[in-house]
């Protein structure tokens, strides 16, 4: 249930996340975010540079919204710059890396979350509607993860930069074990993310490189906005998380930073639920 774009409605409840301090955590560092100028991307792309990173803002629509993140990067005394790529088009995926190194001289962290979803019920839907939410969601992170890890392997560990050659960090959803019916294209390819991270965490972690998942749950942006617009709706989705609140964009951002600094260095191959306990079953705290 995670997505791509941020929003919030004053008239519900809504947690302020307390700021901390920056740790400089990832000083000298470049990053790359696909799907950087909304939602979880945003927040992930500002929270990264927060943390002394210098940051590329990936985007395939509204450039004026990924200046905007540059900027505000900038304003704060950060590097960043914007470039437009569909994760899906290999020849795409391509220049965009060929554009950071040239601008940046390598990469250090990338953070897989361009994503996108296409529902229909399965008799219903189309191969297109199948295609494209595979193309991008599970493809994408496919073509940007082999890319990274061709730089990863070329330059090595620098140890004054990080103690990892190289660390990934995929933002998938809970719906990699959560069945989603009217969803299956969108599920197909979070369960796709799951082993495919696993599997690439086990074939590169003798060259020091990192590969982690994060999994949101339900975050506040409009893509999901039915599910929380209203004090209904919002009432009826937290049948679905225990811990009573829905997420924030900061939520994933802050566990983002944490996975890619050396903070998290022994930490490889998982996938990390950020959902409020959405993965409990909370459908069998009563009468299970």
């Amino acid at each position: 249930m995670n997505s791509t774009q941020p929003g919030t409605d004053s008239e519900l409840p809504h947690v302020v996340m307390p700021e901390c301090p920056p740790r400089n955590l990832l000083h000298g560092q470049k990053a790359l975010v696909t799907g950087a100028n909304s939602g979880i991307g945003l927040s992930v792309a500002l929270h990264l540079a927060r943390e002394g990173a210098d940051v590329v803002v990936n985007y395939v629509y509204d450039e004026p919204k990924a200046q905007e993140v540059v900027a505000q990067i900038k304003q704060h005394g950060g590097h960043a710059i914007a470039i437009k790529a569909d994760v899906s088009n290999e020849d795409e995926v391509k220049a965009m890396f060929a554009q950071m190194i040239d601008t940046f001289g390598t990469i250090d962290i990338l953070v897989n979350n361009a994503g996108l979803q296409s529902d229909a019920a399965f008799e219903d839907m189309t191969l297109q509607q199948w295609n494209k939410v595979i193309g991008v969601n599970l493809t994408g992170q496919f073509l940007c993860a082999r890319e990274a890890i061709r730089e990863f392997r070329r330059r090595g560990v620098v140890k004054d930069i990080s103690c990892a050659a190289g660390k990934i960090i995929s933002i998938s959803s809970v719906h990699e074990v959560i069945p989603w019916a009217g969803h299956v294209n969108y599920a197909a390819s979070k369960g796709g993310v799951m082993l495919m991270n696993k599997s690439l965490a086990q074939e590169v972690a003798p060259f020091r490189i990192r590969v982690n998942s994060v999994c949101p749950g339900a975050i506040r942006t409009p893509i999901n906005r039915s599910a929380w617009e209203t004090p209904e709706a919002y009432n009826d989705l937290m049948r679905l998380i225990p811990y009573n609140r829905i997420g924030e964009p900061i939520d994933i951002s802050r566990t983002v930073v944490w996975l890619a600094s050396d903070d998290a260095d022994y930490i490889n191959g998982i996938s990390l639920f950020v959902d409020g306990g959405m993965t409990l079953y909370p459908g069998f705290t009563e009468g299970g």
